[in-house]
């Protein structure tokens, strides 16, 4: 696996936000930094894309059962 660069990001916040987010990384196991790392992540789209091509594969293999489980044509429009 290839190595990703880091870039570090200086960010200043009010108390009550950095206590959430030190409250919600431990609640989930993680490092801070890995808590908003994640929700960058999210906010762009990246779970997004990966979800839809996760299920555009799921698709592509099952889409002999679902063709005779449904009918050739039938469902598309």
């Amino acid at each position: 696996m290839a190595k990703t660069r880091k870039a570090q990001l200086n960010v200043r916040v009010d108390e009550g936000t950095a206590r959430a987010a030190r409250e919600r990384a431990v609640a989930r196991g993680i490092s801070v930094n890995r808590y908003i790392e994640e929700l960058v992540r999210q906010d762009t789209g990246e779970s997004g894309r990966a979800f839809v091509e996760a299920a555009a594969d799921f698709m592509r293999q099952y889409e002999k059962v679902f063709a005779e489980e449904v009918g050739e044509g039938q469902g598309r429009r």
